[in-house]
């Protein structure tokens, strides 16, 4: 294989260690005595809708009639079901669709008794396809909200703590409409620390998070966002459930896969293609072009020394948007890695989201990011696009349409957060300008 065929391969074992039918069914209970309620969220929750009904109808014979659920995904995310309802919904705006099933999702979640058990499966991107906002906040202000806070590279931890209290599903709302029934939550982190009370925003456990704080956030962007959000984030009945509540009393929460997971299948496939993995940082978060840039020189440095490495790292980089192109963070980081290492032989790489979309529409086309070389430069200007100028407009997807660079995966039914790979052999040559 080639490094581009290599870079393929490790992004793929990655994908498989983090994939729903791989890492949900060790972690399932046994039925209850009642129905068993499945409540699923985010980019994964297709595909653990299907895992879960494989599991307990085809493998352990449950009554059909004692499973039932609602699985809520990003659109181009579902999966056909048979028990569970499978609904689409917008992300990273939430919309009608979304609104409508977290309502359905409430009531199976308030209508579960004692002997019932509510199985929620929740992952990345759930925080925009759980929503059910306060009273007095419309859909299009909790769009609005999610909207100035996105184009600001807010965190996701502090955006979240916003949308918590502007929510009645996130922020352990969801497991106060579950009590008293018991409830047990799965989840497949795509956050950098893996906190619970990150992962789509913590539905089912507490919320350490304060109405000051998210007010506090809230205020640096008052101007742009609607009175009614404000108003709402001054109403002591929208403060989220806190440590010690008795509705935890029945709840369970797993972590079953993690970034680091990907990150360290990743670095066994290429060990096992011949490489020396080196993981740069398995949550690694800021500026895409200036981490692609410190990545680039340590690349640079493992050529000059012809030594066959894979650098490998994770997490969720950042854009601070400046011009009106189009790119998300893994797009604008390959097209600073493509300027950094122009010119060069011997290197490749592949920067992309684990969801298969790097923030764009999820549609057949969408790229999770790119893989270039040190020929994408010249490729790209071939074809009359300039690297530096695409990257002042933030404009990385033309410039890596232009080379022919982009990566475009598809749907991949999990989300783990970003994997980058960086491939060094030892036949390559390295320009005397670097």
């Amino acid at each position: 294989m080639n490094r581009a065929d290599d870079l393929r391969a490790i992004f793929d074992a990655g994908l498989e260690a983090v994939q729903p039918a791989a890492v949900l069914p060790p972690h399932l209970p046994e039925p209850p005595k009642g129905r068993l309620i499945v409540l699923s969220c985010g980019k994964a929750a297709g595909r653990f809708a299907q895992t879960a009904e494989a599991h307990y109808l085809d493998r352990l014979g449950l009554d059909p009639k004692r499973l039932e659920g609602i699985a809520v995904a990003r659109t181009g995310y579902g999966c056909p079901t048979r028990r569970i309802e499978m609904v689409e919904a917008g992300h990273p705006l939430p919309d009608e669709a979304g609104l409508r099933a977290t309502l359905r999702t409430l009531v199976l979640a308030e209508s579960a008794g004692r002997d019932d058990l509510v199985l929620c499966l929740v992952s990345g991107g759930g925080s925009a396809n759980w929503v059910a906002p306060v009273k007095g906040v419309g859909l299009e202000d909790k769009r609005a909200v999610s909207d100035v806070l996105l184009k600001a590279s807010v965190p996701i931890g502090r955006l979240n703590a916003v949308r918590k209290h502007l929510s009645r599903i996130k922020g352990g709302r969801l497991q106060q409409a579950i009590h008293p029934a018991p409830s047990l939550t799965l989840a497949i982190s795509d956050v950098p620390g893996d906190d619970p009370e990150v992962i789509a925003s913590g539905p089912t456990v507490a919320d350490p998070t304060t109405l000051a704080e998210a007010r506090a956030i809230a205020a640096a962007f008052r101007d742009r966002l609607p009175a009614s959000v404000l108003a709402a984030l001054e109403d002591a009945g929208n403060e989220t459930l806190k440590p010690g509540a008795p509705a935890l009393a029945r709840a369970a929460y797993r972590l079953i896969a993690r970034p680091a997971d990907m990150i360290a299948a990743a670095a066994r496939k290429a060990e096992a293609l011949g490489y020396r993995a080196l993981v740069l940082g398995v949550d690694l978060e800021g500026e895409a072009r200036s981490v692609a840039r410190i990545h680039a020189k340590e690349a640079l440095a493992h050529a000059r020394n012809r030594e066959k490495v894979a650098l490998i790292s994770g997490g969720e980089l950042t854009v601070t948007v400046t011009g009106d192109g189009e790119g998300g963070p893994n797009q604008e980081y390959a097209t600073a890695l493509a300027i950094a290492l122009a010119g060069s032989t011997g290197i490749s790489a592949l920067a992309a989201d684990s969801d298969g979309t790097d923030g764009g529409s999820s549609l057949a086309d969408d790229p999770a990011g790119g893989l270039v070389d040190g020929q994408t430069l010249q490729k790209a200007a071939r074809a009359g696009v300039d690297a530096q100028a695409a990257l002042a407009a933030n404009d990385s997807r033309r410039f890596l349409q232009a080379a022919g660079a982009l990566f475009t995966p598809g749907p991949t039914g999990t989300n783990a957060n970003d994997l980058r790979v960086i491939c060094v052999d030892t036949a390559g040559a390295i320009p005397d300008k670097t």
